[in-house]
């Protein structure tokens, strides 16, 4: 009689401590998983801002006759990709994330090449509503930098979280989280173009 007492006693403990575990892995991949979500909101937000300044940018070099059209069409053009690609937040697999940068990476690009351009047209440079609009530019992409950064924090211990032992073999019996993707240094940034997005200097 003892003894079936003591082991349902001992189930009892084994079960308590079993909940208890299980819910305390879940509740911190829950609160972790909210943290970085809405971090990326915060990306998302600086990305945005950055495609609603490209159109007053296209239509205020457009202004110049001469500008070279191609350029702007291309910047154009990669907003438009950029804009088309979607992530559901709480689901951002390694996958998404890199399609989404790829294409974030094209407006950069694009960008890059149209400052580059302007270098040759000082009117353009010199008209004040352009170098507002491009000071503007160069505070939503170091704005654009932070956020990444800590979106890279915030998902930094929720991947932990899920990966290390014994973590790891309870989300795969339970199977509710998924690595969550970091972003990353783009391939040849270390060769990209050096962009001046001091206008201050204006040629005369």
């Amino acid at each position: 009689m003892k003894k079936g007492i003591i082991a349902i006693i001992v189930v009892v403990i084994l079960v308590f401590i079993g909940y208890s575990f299980f819910k305390g892995f879940y509740n911190t991949a829950i609160t972790l998983k909210e943290d970085a979500t809405a971090q990326w909101g915060n990306v998302e937000s600086a990305y945005q801002r950055r495609a609603d300044l490209i159109p007053n940018i296209v239509n205020t070099a457009k202004g110049y006759a001469e500008f070279e059209q191609k350029t702007l069409t291309d910047v154009i053009e990669a907003r438009s990709k950029a804009t088309g690609v979607n992530i559901d937040p709480a689901n951002i697999t390694p996958e998404q994330l890199a399609q989404f940068q790829q294409a974030q990476s094209g407006v950069s690009s694009a960008l890059s090449r149209l400052l580059v351009t302007v270098e040759r047209y000082p009117d353009l440079k010199a008209n004040e509503n352009f170098k507002e609009l491009i000071n503007e530019l160069e505070r939503t992409e170091n704005r654009i930098n932070v956020e990444r950064n800590r979106y890279n924090e915030a998902i930094r211990p929720y991947n932990k979280h899920i990966k290390t032992f014994p973590n790891n073999i309870v989300n795969n019996f339970i199977g509710n989280f998924e690595e969550m993707g970091y972003f990353e240094a783009n391939d040849g940034a270390e060769n990209a173009p050096e962009v001046n997005f001091d206008f201050n200097n204006d040629a005369a």
